[in-house]
């Protein structure tokens, strides 16, 4: 029951913790999250899960950070 209020806790806090971040910084967050998840079910050791983690975050950071600039892009010319 414990571990059950704390998971709901945590999830409740990333989810209102990342409402003031950019899309750059959200995307690795989620990628190193996801790819930390790919790395350990692939590999099942340690150095799987970081190397996971570290291209997981590269490649959410990249798309977020791209996703910043073509909004930055389209509402700048908004009439």
């Amino acid at each position: 029951m414990k571990k059950t209020l704390l998971v709901i806790a945590t999830v409740g806090m990333l989810g209102t913790g990342c409402a003031g971040m950019s899309n750059g910084s959200n995307g690795a967050l989620m990628g190193g999250l996801l790819g930390a998840l790919a790395g350990q079910a692939l590999g099942h050791d340690t150095k799987s899960t970081l190397i996971g983690t570290g291209v997981g975050a590269a490649v959410g950071y990249g798309v977020g950070n791209e996703v910043d600039k073509n909004r930055s892009r389209t509402n700048f010319y908004k009439p």
